[in-house]
């Protein structure tokens, strides 16, 4: 935990072995990646995310933009949350962040991702035991928060670029909630910008994942372990794969200074917010489909 909470404190990035995800299955996630991807545009069009206020389905090429500064990313990915029936009650009620998976067409799919889904969620409720170790809280402080979280499954797809760097990937950004773990492929193209703002690759190292913290925790610890912006800038020629898990509370869990963090010298940086109304503030700022509905 005190290892786990330095890197969080310093660069706010740190590598994952160790993990019981065999080689096998890892590759077995590529291979699923490689045949979503390799879908008919039709078919992705029939899932798009623009049909989901809920964050899930298919990002078209081009359509979200994570630095609008530098324009559109180039990059394509598939999203899905909890799989909850069309008759779940949060459904019905139309709670945020709580609708139904956009599955296309593809034998296995869904089967393969759920299990590697439901996987992710049980290691990041493990991370966060090691976070409340480090915080000085009680092992369990997080775990009623997180256990009916807002987790998204996202697999991503970057078209070789040109070499020189000109175009980019995904832009400049800090993930939005608690934690983020991906998987990369051997293609490589994410970079971190250390807090002396020197731009730094993320080397694959074959069979572990990159774990990084985004603003929810950082909010939550009042800076304690502060969010990395990075990019992907991906200069090979080839193209690039990856699979992040983005892991953040409970919808309704109120996002507020951790009482470890915080005292006479040192108030609260940041007014509370609610898990669903922060993350929506995020993604209403990324996709032009949220602004036009909203």
């Amino acid at each position: 935990a005190a290892e786990i909470g330095a890197a969080c404190r310093e660069v706010g990035f740190f590598y994952i072995a160790g993990h019981g995800f065999g080689p096998e299955r890892l590759a077995e996630m590529f291979a699923v990646s490689k045949a979503l991807f390799d879908l008919p545009e039709e078919e992705k069009k029939r899932v798009s995310i623009a049909q989901s206020m809920h964050n899930r389905g298919f990002v078209m090429l081009g359509a979200e933009a994570l630095d609008p500064t530098k324009g559109a990313d180039l990059k394509e990915a598939f999203n899905i949350g909890a799989d909850l029936a069309a008759d779940d009650p949060d459904v019905l009620a139309g709670k945020p962040f709580r609708g139904v998976n956009l599955w296309p067409d593809l034998p296995g799919l869904k089967e393969t991702l759920l299990r590697y889904y439901a996987d992710m969620r049980h290691l990041c409720e493990r991370l966060h035991e090691a976070f409340a170790i480090d915080l000085g809280l009680d092992p369990d402080f997080f775990l009623p928060k997180v256990d009916n979280p807002v987790a998204t499954l996202r697999l991503l797809h970057y078209p070789a670029q040109a070499a020189d760097g000109a175009e980019i990937g995904a832009g400049t950004h800090t993930d939005y909630g608690n934690t983020t773990i991906l998987l990369q492929d051997d293609v490589g193209g994410l970079e971190v910008r250390t807090r002396q703002g020197t731009w730094l690759p993320a080397p694959v190292i074959p069979d572990t994942f990159i774990c990084n913290i985004g603003d929810s925790l950082m909010r939550w610890t009042n800076r304690t372990y502060v969010s990395t912006p990075h990019r992907v800038v991906n200069r090979s020629g080839r193209q690039r794969r990856s699979i992040a898990f983005f892991f953040d509370g409970n919808p309704d869990a109120v996002i507020e200074c951790v009482p470890t963090c915080t005292g006479p010298d040192r108030p609260a940086r940041y007014p509370p917010i609610t898990v669903a109304e922060y993350l929506a503030e995020r993604l209403n700022a990324t996709y032009a489909f949220r602004q036009k509905a909203g």
